[in-house]
């Protein structure tokens, strides 16, 4: 055996070493949970195994969503170099577990969404098979997303999940269609929103520091400012989304509290960066680093009130069965024992730790280059979409928000990118026969030049450009050239794919595990 095979068979041991641990990981921990519910509720009764093998369900689900949906939270700080990976994982799964115990809520609701009438549901037993059918479907289609690299919303997984589940059960005029469309137009509004507010934060952010000859100065002005909107935006996201189950508060009250919060940042920020700035340097390597801290804060704040929330897509469905099980029927709105909060806080820990890197890898890098500057834009249209979309009963996916965050700032810059470049083509175009040393001059002169100052200088050029005279087609071919693909595209379709057939899968994949269920049980 030659040397490169012998340590190409050694990577390929470690890597299967690797993978068996990760699944010995998540078996114990599934086989945990069947162990609990054994002893302490008992298999006296066709019920009581069913909601044994929904309790594992529920933990595989919770898994998967800490494999897939958390990388949005803290991506963009890991592509950013703000934090490493290990880093963002142990502030991901600790602040994810923190706000599902501490927020996470003791009563959730039995048909996610009300997206289902549950007088349709034929009896009880019906109703759990329903719910563990909506449980397996919704896990399996999230594992299978992680698989292939794509990040999906789990919302919409278990949404329709329990759609299906909920057809096969009651019928089509079981469910609740404008419900139903309500979430299918949020696969539009949430990645615009997304895109639109972190492409024009990165655009203010490069207008006003970067594009400036003096980036220090404009970073004194600016970043406290921008840091104090986030500060503001979080306060108002952590009241209205993260902390609601425990200080209920009307959305002037939330919005008023982040005010205070962002006020007193901004105070105190612009009197530490205005001290700083006598030792920073005048390059954007500097200025990035001023928010480093503020993404380190934003990822723990943002897995907080993800966990808070989200913890409900692994349990919603886990709570409704116990509570079915227990009280002998079917109520609106089920309460959520402390074991099934742990089962989905722990379940959500260990997923992102033994998968989430992938998925984390993919957001935070894959997609487009993140520096600080465009992963703070990111955080920033992750709580401010959230915010609006609330106030306006608009239902918007945070998985969705993310990565339209990404798109956002990724497509900025090839815009930018392309313009600049057309511009720079242009200005060689019209000192045709030239020296190369005045065209170099120039053009040193407008890359350095402010916006303003960019745009006379074009326009005096153009004033007396008469000499060069270009078409259409021409300019049309200048820009094809330069307009280089920041964001990978091949990335972006699949990942719309995976979106737009997320509710349609893990429909008929809950319907047809619910029909077994039922053949099954006869």
């Amino acid at each position: 055996m030659q040397f490169e095979d012998f340590s190409d068979f050694k990577k390929v041991t470690k890597r299967s070493q690797r993978e068996f641990l990760r699944f010995g990981i998540g078996l114990f921990f599934v086989v945990s949970i069947m162990i609990y519910t054994t002893l302490s509720i008992g298999l006296s009764s066709p019920q009581g195994i069913m909601l044994v093998v929904a309790s594992m369900i529920g933990g595989y689900m919770a898994m998967n969503i800490g494999a897939n949906d958390v990388a949005n939270n803290v991506g963009p700080a890991v592509g950013s170099k703000s934090i490493t990976m290990v880093g963002a994982i142990v502030i991901a799964a600790i602040f994810e577990m923190l706000g599902a115990l501490i927020a996470g809520g003791d009563v959730v609701s039995t048909i996610r969404g009300g997206i289902v009438d549950m007088s349709s549901v034929p009896s009880t037993d019906h109703f759990i098979w329903l719910m563990t059918a909506a449980l397996l479907a919704g896990a399996l289609w999230l594992n299978f997303a992680t698989a292939v690299g794509a990040p999906v919303s789990t919302t919409h997984s278990i949404v329709g999940a329990v759609l299906g589940a909920g057809v096969a059960a009651g019928g089509m005029d079981a469910a609740n269609w404008p419900v139903v469309g309500r979430i299918a137009a949020s696969w539009v509004i949430s990645p615009v929103l997304g895109g639109l507010i972190a492409a024009g934060f990165l655009f203010w952010i490069k207008r006003a520091i970067t594009y400036q000859p003096d980036m220090v100065q404009a970073a004194k002005r600016t970043v406290p400012i921008l840091i104090g909107i986030m500060a503001a935006s979080f306060g108002t996201y952590l009241m209205l989304k993260g902390l609601k189950k425990l200080i209920p508060v009307s959305f002037g009250t939330a919005v008023l509290v982040g005010l205070i919060i962002g006020s007193l940042v901004w105070l105190w920020l612009r009197a530490a960066i205005a001290k700083r700035a006598q030792t920073l340097s005048n390059t954007k390597e500097t200025i990035n680093g001023l928010f480093t801290i503020p993404l380190i804060l934003a990822a723990a704040l943002l897995s907080f009130a993800h966990g808070a929330n989200d913890v409900a897509n692994a349990i919603g469905p886990l709570a409704a069965i116990v509570d079915a099980v227990l009280s002998g029927g079917v109520s609106d709105k089920a309460a959520v024992p402390v074991w099934v909060l742990l089962v989905g806080a722990i379940g959500i820990a260990i997923g992102l730790a033994l998968y989430g890197p992938k998925l984390i890898r993919t957001v935070g890098g894959e997609i487009t280059d993140l520096d600080q500057m465009r992963a703070f834009c990111i955080a920033m249209a992750a709580a401010l979409t959230v915010i609006v979309a609330s106030q306006l009963g608009l239902p918007v996916s945070s998985t969705h928000i993310a990565i339209g965050g990404v798109f956002g700032v990724g497509f900025l810059r090839e815009r930018l990118k392309s313009n600049f470049s057309s511009m720079v083509e242009e200005i060689r175009l019209h000192h045709l026969g030239e020296d190369k040393e005045i065209v170099e001059a120039y053009l040193d002169r407008f890359t350095k030049a402010p916006m303003k100052t960019k745009k006379l200088m074009l326009q005096e050029l153009k004033a007396k450009a008469a000499q060069v005279s270009l078409s259409k087609k021409e300019y049309k071919k200048i820009k094809k050239v330069y307009r280089g693909e920041l964001v990978k595209r091949s990335i972006v379709f699949k990942i719309i794919g995976a979106w737009i057939v997320t509710v349609p899968a893990s429909a008929l994949m809950a319907a047809t595990i619910y029909l077994t269920i039922v053949s099954v049980a006869r």
